[in-house]
């Protein structure tokens, strides 16, 4: 049996998928209240077996703070995924970031700890790696994390997850580690990166000068499976396939939408103006912003980073990013009715 937290995410149903099609048995943590219908359409799209596929998942409500349901997720067990984690920008998230994503995984190790033979792969994120002050070079498994570069509370979060992981491993657990990019592919069109499809389609008008690294979720995934299969244990990856400018990305999505791509420069100026803008819009209607003062930040700095640690133990090839993007674009317009040929 293979758990899976995080279930109804994005890279949670993606690798779901993966399993159950090579006749594994699955049993994935979910919320109370949250929706099974974005996996179940996952399913449908990628196999005409799909709908039995979903129906094989056995599901355990509950979530990482709740003991007696993690429990219940990992009753015989041979392997743990927890790619499970609170992602949000906004300052007011930041006790719920610190208690979820730290306290959580804490949860899952200390458990995993008392079980022989379970091997665990843990999501982490670039988010905790360090940064590099010259935006020439680039960010590999071994730069320092530095609170002085004023990190959001996300990062934080996520940095301090991976230390429980390694906790774990210096305590006995068989534990691999990734740290994705920017993950691209088709999930929830309103949420985390998919949305910037959507953004795009609707008409995005300015780029930023940032630069950032982006993978497919389908590589992330096979980077989990064949990390997990063929027992490496106790290292961490960078898994990012390009470094691409988000003026670059934004080319492409555009393109392979059939829509205008953004004309306008947006410097730090006008994206200050824009995430206040949209701040004080969220304070009177309630509705969150897609924009905060850390994703406008982020938006603006050159990242770039180095996954030659991955490739040379794997021997694995990434998914061109523009590849990535027409293959998802497509699945936009599909899920929305539209196709290319109808803008162009």
């Amino acid at each position: 049996m293979i758990a899976v937290t995080g279930g109804t995410g994005m890279v949670g149903a993606h690798l779901l998928f993966e399993l159950l099609k090579k006749g594994e048995k699955v049993r994935a943590l979910k919320r109370e209240h949250s929706s099974l219908k974005e996996v179940k359409r996952l399913f449908e799209r990628k196999n005409g077996e799909g709908r039995r596929m979903f129906s094989e998942i056995e599901w355990v409500e509950g979530d990482l703070l709740d003991l007696p349901s993690l429990e219940r997720l990992f009753e015989d067990v041979d392997e743990v995924y927890h790619t499970a984690a609170l992602v949000s920008f906004e300052g007011g998230d930041k006790n719920r970031l610190l208690e979820n994503n730290i306290e959580g995984t804490a949860n899952v190790v200390n458990l995993l700890l008392d079980k022989k033979g379970v091997k665990l792969c843990h999501v982490s994120s670039i988010a905790a790696l360090g940064r590099m002050s010259d935006v020439h070079k680039l960010i590999d498994e071994n730069t320092h994390f530095s609170t002085s570069l004023s990190p959001s509370f996300y990062s934080v979060s996520k940095y301090e997850s991976e230390r429980e992981v390694w906790r774990g491993i210096e305590e006995g657990l068989d534990a691999c580690i990734v740290n994705p990019s920017v993950i691209l592919g088709p999930g929830n069109w309103e949420k985390g990166s998919a949305k910037l499809f959507k953004t795009v389609f609707d008409g995005l008008k300015f780029y930023t000068a940032g630069m950032n690294g982006f993978v497919g979720v389908d590589d992330l995934v096979e980077v989990m499976l064949r990390l997990m299969k063929e027992h490496v244990m106790g290292e961490r990856f960078i898994v990012s396939a390009e470094n691409v400018s988000y003026r670059q990305l934004f080319e492409w999505m555009a393109e392979s939408l059939g829509v205008s791509p953004p004309r306008w420069k947006a410097g730090p100026i006008l994206s200050g103006m824009a995430w206040r803008a949209l701040q004080f819009r969220q304070h009177l209607t309630g509705k969150r912003s897609s924009i905060t003062k850390e994703t406008a930040k982020t938006a603006q700095q050159i990242y770039r980073y180095n996954h030659s640690k991955l490739k040379n133990k794997l021997d694995f090839t990434f998914t061109p990013i523009r590849e990535v993007v027409e293959k998802t674009a497509k699945m936009f317009l599909e899920d929305h009715g539209l196709k290319k040929s109808d803008f162009t």
